[in-house]
């Protein structure tokens, strides 16, 4: 048990953690009744929301991973809310389970009659065959699972010892991960999403979901971050292995750190957005039949209407007050547009998956709007039952003198004008 919580904090976490659990068994055993009548929409839904919750543990993963490789007060501070939504893997992992049985629903390339009747998925049945596409899934989560675990166990193995070289390790091995995420992120993207219409191709896709990832990732993180802080131990005074002018600050969190953490939100926005119209861009100049078929059915059906309210509040607004200093360096603020990013990226990966079907529209079937309440409450109690077990602060010696010192710099600067 976390022993950096208060008892009334505990309390409290474990409330929302078994109310959020509750919410999740009970909205899924609704979606599995529903699933009794309308076994494909049921499938759909559930693909829907499960690549949002999964992109919530590996967009903190690839955050971890950069973290180490830059270091920095910002990641010092978001570090273990990053690894515990990472430690959601393997449980993300037995929620791929329920897809496996649904993939006839889902994919035309699954269906033997779809294929006999079409030459082109005939010709891509050599990849796209259900037997190599679980083969690839478990090779996946093998490999996201592996690296993850090797990364938390180096963090937990420093906070026990404060042997430095964990954190040299971690570093080390964080290139190859994010070469290796990215790959394996790439042939997932297109055998999870692409594939719902398997006569699309595009080059870019594979990047436009990675970066949608890592956005919503950090803005959980963001978010917890608004949740945590106000309480010990980011509240406490903090005892570093820097210079004694720099003990005994009172906290950690600092505006100029909270300023480095709303430019890195601001950054995966600008990336994700960039790669959102790059891959529009492009099918537009080349207006090639095999890429249009991607944006028609996105075109019609109230689909066109979610476009651009993603345009207005997934982009243009985050955009805009995400260019405020001091909006990025109030923490509350800052959470309010992470959580504007995410409710809408949830919306945005609906957009990916719903219009993929035949005479899909906005407002087919309730369980769109029921099963992320139920696949995210399991997620959340699992995030929570995760981020307890750890202390909330690594043990960085280098972070930490940093985090404290921009915190002392803080404090100067706002008696300066006192002083005058």
């Amino acid at each position: 048990m976390n022993r950096q919580l208060s008892e009334h904090q505990l309390a409290q976490m474990q409330h929302v953690q078994w109310w959020s659990l509750l919410a999740g068994i009970v909205a899924l055993a609704i979606c599995v009744l529903g699933a009794i009548f309308d076994p494909d929409q049921f499938f759909r839904a559930y693909l829907a929301a499960y690549q949002f919750y999964l992109g919530l543990a590996l967009g903190s993963f690839v955050v971890v991973m950069i973290y180490h490789l830059t270091g920095g007060a910002w990641g010092f501070l978001i570090q273990r809310i990053l690894e515990a939504a990472m430690r959601t893997i393997p449980y993300l992992a037995v929620l791929f389970i329920p897809l496996a049985f649904g993939l006839g629903s889902l994919y035309l390339w699954a269906n033997p009659d779809e294929v006999a009747a079409d030459k082109e998925l005939q010709h891509k049945q050599i990849y796209l065959n259900v037997p190599f596409f679980l083969i690839r899934a478990a090779i996946f989560f093998a490999l996201w699972t592996a690296f993850a675990w090797v990364l938390d166990r180096w963090s937990r193995r420093q906070d026990e010892t404060g042997d430095e070289r964990y954190a040299e390790r971690q570093a080390t091995l964080s290139g190859p991960g994010l070469i290796v995420f990215g790959i394996s992120i790439t042939f997932a993207g297109v055998d999870w999403l692409m594939s719902l219409q398997p006569h699309f191709r595009s080059t870019i896709y594979g990047p436009l979901i990675v970066t949608g990832q890592i956005l919503s990732g950090h803005a959980v993180a963001l978010i917890m971050l608004a949740w945590l802080a106000p309480h010990p131990p980011f509240t406490e005074a903090l005892k570093s292995d820097a210079p004694s002018e720099q003990d005994g600050i009172n906290g950690v969190v600092s505006p100029k750190a909270l300023n480095d953490l709303g430019n890195l939100l601001f950054t995966f926005l600008i990336l994700w957005a960039y790669m959102v119209w790059f891959q529009f861009m492009l099918i537009w100049i080349a207006n090639f039949p095999y890429e249009v078929i991607w944006y028609l059915p996105r075109s019609r059906g109230g689909w066109q209407w979610v476009a651009y309210t993603l345009l207005v509040f997934h982009f243009i607004i985050p955009f805009s007050l995400l260019l405020s200093r001091d909006l990025k360096q109030h923490l509350p603020t800052l959470a309010k547009i992470a959580g504007l990013i995410l409710a809408t990226h949830l919306a945005y990966v609906y957009y990916l998956v719903m219009p993929s079907f035949p005479d899909s529209t906005i407002l087919e079937h309730w369980m769109d709007f029921v099963m992320p309440i139920g696949i995210g409450g399991l997620w959340l109690w699992s995030f929570l039952h995760e981020l307890k077990r750890r202390p909330l602060l690594a043990r960085q010696p280098e972070d930490r003198a940093e985090a404290l010192h921009l915190r002392k710099l803080d404090e100067e600067a706002a008696r300066r004008p006192l002083e005058a």
